[in-house]
């Protein structure tokens, strides 16, 4: 082999070009982990109402590592979305030495029973709120169905002037709703909204001009529905038809 000479001018070339690429690894290293490229500048975007600048500058000064090549993307989106109100933070670097962040917060729809708050996207979140909001109650797993739901008896309920305070969702799917005039609307497990519609109807027309306290009203039946009235010197549950 020594004395074949284009195999040596072979494993000349070789090695220069792994010295080469050995040279261009380590300038590519000392480039990427060298102090001279820290991030001196953050921009956050966003409508923001609950998180608070000084959340977001702890989060920026305490949570975040590295210059502007080895800061960890995914560990900067995860740092930002501790805090109870950001539902999602998208993050991305502009050269030379800023990073954007993106920051969502979640929209309060109602209280996930005593524990957390449920946002419009039918998503539990754990956050503390001064707002007026509805119960929501259900087995675990069952969050977004009732989120989707709410909305949908509040505008069935529209034009009887009342609204839903609280809503139930049994395991086995059966309905019940608490109004804000304290009577408690059952809506059983089929054709919710229809019934709720029933009622709205009803309590226009007749139940509101009722001179008895009204405890809840049942309606289940397929052609009327069931008033219980504590007040009322009749039988213990009045039964109307329509």
């Amino acid at each position: 082999m020594w004395d074949n000479h284009q195999a040596l001018r072979g494993l000349a070339n070789a090695l220069r070009l792994a010295a080469l690429a050995m040279l261009l690894y380590a300038g590519g290293f000392w480039l990427v982990h060298s102090p001279l490229f820290p991030v001196r500048s953050i921009y956050i975007q966003g409508a923001l109402k609950r998180v608070t600048p000084v959340q977001l500058k702890y989060i920026a000064e305490h949570e975040l590592a590295g210059t502007f090549f080895t800061l960890d993307i995914d560990k900067t989106r995860a740092a930002f979305q501790k805090l109870p109100w950001v539902r999602d933070a998208q993050v991305r670097r502009r050269w030379p030495d800023a990073l954007f962040i993106t920051v969502e917060e979640h929209v309060a729809l109602a209280r996930w029973g005593e524990n957390g708050l449920i946002d419009t996207n039918g998503e539990w979140f754990d956050a503390a709120s001064d707002q007026n909001l509805p119960v929501l109650i259900g087995s675990a797993g069952s969050e977004k169905t009732l989120a989707t739901a709410l909305p949908k008896i509040q505008q069935a309920l529209s034009r009887s002037g009342l609204s839903a305070v609280q809503v139930e969702m049994s395991a086995r799917g059966a309905w019940r709703v608490e109004l804000s005039n304290e009577i408690r609307l059952e809506l059983g497990r089929d054709d919710v909204e229809a019934r709720a519609r029933r009622f709205a109807e009803y309590w226009k027309g007749n139940l509101a001009a009722l001179p008895y306290k009204i405890e809840y009203v049942d309606m289940r039946y397929p052609n009327g529905f069931a008033v219980r009235m504590p007040d009322y010197k009749g039988t213990p549950a009045h039964k109307t038809k329509p």
